[in-house]
């Protein structure tokens, strides 16, 4: 019996002791780690240079989650041995590094929200901690909103991915290295630089996608200030907004393509000069659209007999705006390419409209002489067509739509012709004169604009660019426009090259302008929405921000031709057949 009682005691012992944990029942803990001391004195001033970690003692077993990227220590300690814990809970951390530090400078600690307890991952937010190897600690700082100023909208972050900087300026300024004073902003772009000692700086924001602490250049959206930040006192609202920087031009890849072989860079060169160096090819033509990142070569390979039986290898020489270099691929044509065209604006023709069609490789030449268009099957009606002016693999066809109507376009056979192809078999296009009852209006006039032409773009919900004219007028309007919500942007073209110039880091010149309505549209069948905008007016977008409609008095057709959207393209790259809109 008292062997049974002895057996009984141990195993209840036994489990009770394997049962380690959060308790059963009850209420969460919701409460975070609470920091208790550190190895460094609570004085935390005239610190050793030489010692070499740095202990903190929390209440509690704690977690370090994603510490390589969320801890900042500035200015940095380049050679950090080891960070504590890694995977088992320890009531403390530790750093240890191998530097001596530097003499008078008070280094910051920030752990973001990387420290959580182990049980129920409670965050210690944005915890810091500071100590000086000089006889005070700095105390002022610097705070502001980091921003996106390609995006219109916020987009929801897990976790920022944008970092903070000051450089201390001087002659050797090196943007390569970690900033001498980093921080994160928070996912709603706010951040903080603490613990700064006075001094010339330069700031720069940029999004750390590879989460080095390095802003790498052309790789990663930048903001910056052309102007030194002098610190004498506390600086609070300092705006940077984020744009893409322009990359270095470099070459990235040789493919085949439709037609022949697709040259594809870096950068958008503004001119690309490309030749044939193989002696097998010596008819082709070498397209590249000013400031696209991408050169076109078409040629009949049949006729040259060239990756037809088995694969060659093709040579080019290239001169990108001064860069040149001689590259290869070896080519195989497939036999599944043909040129094709297709109607991909949908059935429905817009009011006052002409008919589109794009073709998968450009278009050199069109004989609508051998086509036909008639109305209801049976009735042939008068048009012309020809190739887009902005987008080389479109034609456009006019004739006089009628509201109601349903129409049939047929494209003979080889009448569609780029450079060494042609569309193989003809097409029939079906589609129908949309009403004029089914589109609203909106115009807008605007003050303040910029003495040179601008871009005003109306954006669909996702920030995709729907309608666009390039212009320098004050007095707007778009008279045919799908029922929707929209977004209002302008993008100045400054130096009016016809092309939207991010920044450009490396001689710290900013992106050009960008200005954001501060309403979102509602466009309503057969309503008008009349704005007018102050491009000075800073007034961030307000979605609840009504817009003031009104039935729509439509506009005779002369003036609805005068006024009629240019979806106007501005080069085109190798991810999409058709030519590009106007690019961020």
């Amino acid at each position: 019996m008292k062997r049974c009682v002895l057996y009984f005691l141990m195993g209840f012992l036994f489990f009770s002791c394997a049962r380690v944990g959060s308790p059963v029942g009850g209420e969460r803990d919701t409460i975070p780690p609470v920091f208790l001391g550190a190895n460094i004195d609570t004085t935390r001033i005239n610190v050793d240079r030489n010692i070499k970690k740095l202990r903190l003692d929390f209440n509690e077993y704690i977690q370090l989650k994603d510490v390589q990227k969320s801890l900042i220590i500035s200015p940095p300690i380049k050679k950090i041995v080891k960070i504590l814990p890694t995977t088992l809970a320890t009531k403390f951390v530790e750093i240890t590094w191998e530097d001596s530090l530097q003499a008078n400078t008070t280094y910051n600690f920030n752990f973001g929200n990387s420290i959580q307890d182990n049980n129920e991952s409670n965050i210690l937010r944005y915890f810091n901690f500071a100590f000086s190897t000089g006889d005070k600690i700095d105390n002022l700082y610097i705070s502001g909103e980091v921003s996106d100023g390609s995006k219109i909208t916020k987009v929801a972050n897990t976790m920022s991915k944008n970092v903070v900087g000051l450089y201390k300026d001087s002659d050797s300024l090196n943007y390569k290295e970690k900033p001498y004073y980093i921080s994160n902003a928070d996912d709603d772009g706010y951040f903080e630089l603490n613990y700064l000692s006075p001094g010339t700086y330069k700031i720069l924001a940029f999004e750390d996608e590879n989460g080095n602490s390095i802003y790498d250049e052309g790789k990663e959206k930048v903001a910056f200030q052309k102007e030194n930040i002098v610190l004498e006192k506390n600086i609070s609202g300092i705006p940077l907004k984020l744009f893409k920087a322009k990359k270095k031009v470099k070459y990235k890849e040789l493919t085949e393509m439709n037609g022949g072989v697709l040259m594809t860079f870096e950068g958008n060169p503004e001119k690309i000069d490309v030749l044939s160096i193989s002696e097998k090819l010596t008819k082709y033509k070498a397209v590249h659209q000013k400031f696209s990142d991408s050169v076109r070569v078409y040629f009949n390979a049949d006729s040259q007999n060239i990756g037809i039986a088995q694969t060659e290898k093709l040579e080019f020489s290239y001169n990108a705006d001064g860069k040149k270099d001689s590259v290869s691929l070896f080519y195989k044509k497939n036999e599944k390419n043909e040129m094709t065209i297709i109607n991909n604006e949908g059935n429905l023709l817009p009011p006052l409209k002409e008919f589109r069609f794009t073709s998968n490789q450009i278009v050199d030449k069109v004989q609508p002489e051998s086509w036909t268009l008639n109305k209801d099957s049976t009735v042939a009606i008068p048009f012309t067509a020809r190739i887009s002016e902005t987008n080389p693999f479109q034609v456009l066809v006019k004739a006089n739509f009628v509201e109601g109507d349903k129409y049939q376009l047929t494209v003979a056979s080889k009448t569609v012709s780029s450079y060494y192809d042609s569309n193989a078999k003809p097409y029939r296009f079906d589609f129908e004169g949309d009403k004029t009852e089914n589109y609203g209006v909106f115009s807008v006039k605007l003050s303040n604009i910029p003495s040179n032409k601008f871009w005003i773009q109306l954006l669909d919900t996702n920030e995709n660019v729907m309608y666009s004219k390039y212009t320098n007028a004050s007095d707007i309007s778009f008279n045919i426009i799908k029922p929707g919500e929209y977004f209002v942007k302008i993008l100045s073209d400054e130096n009016e090259n016809g092309f939207y110039d991010d920044s450009d880091f490396s001689i710290l010149k900013d992106a050009e302008p960008v200005f954001v309505f501060y309403k979102k549209l509602n466009i309503r069948p057969l309503w008008t929405i009349e704005e007018t905008w102050d491009l000075k007016d800073e007034r961030k977008l307000d979605p609840s921000a009504t817009t003031i409609s009104k039935p729509t008095n439509l506009p005779n057709n002369e003036e609805n031709e005068r006024n009629k959207l240019d979806r106007s393209s501005n080069g085109f790259n190798s991810t999409n057949q058709s030519t590009k809109e106007l690019r961020r």
